[in-house]
């Protein structure tokens, strides 16, 4: 498997933010600027707790790990953030 699906996630969420349509994605990063990114930054939370819970519970591990990864992508994209940067910096910390 390659990044592909990855990338893909990140331009659907891209094209959301710049071309809103009626979609979660669409509307979380549609709100005023400080409640929009309150919202994601709730979502993040929300999505990292259920994925330490999954981890302790040993269920749906993946699934959650998927939501928490998803709503990051999302906070990446909501603030404008490159996600070849994300991938530099974890080129870069592999040495």
């Amino acid at each position: 498997m390659n990044d592909k699906i990855i990338r893909e996630v990140y331009q659907v969420l891209e094209n959301r933010r710049d071309h809103p349509i009626d979609s979660y994605t669409s509307r979380i990063m549609q709100d005023d600027d400080k409640k929009a990114e309150d919202k994601i930054l709730e979502k993040v939370g929300e999505e990292a707790a259920e994925v330490i819970i999954a981890a302790k519970n040993d269920e749906n591990l993946v699934y959650e790990s998927a939501d928490l990864i998803f709503h990051t992508l999302l906070l990446l994209v909501y603030k404008g953030v490159d996600l070849d940067d994300l991938y530099q910096e974890f080129e870069r910390r592999r040495g």
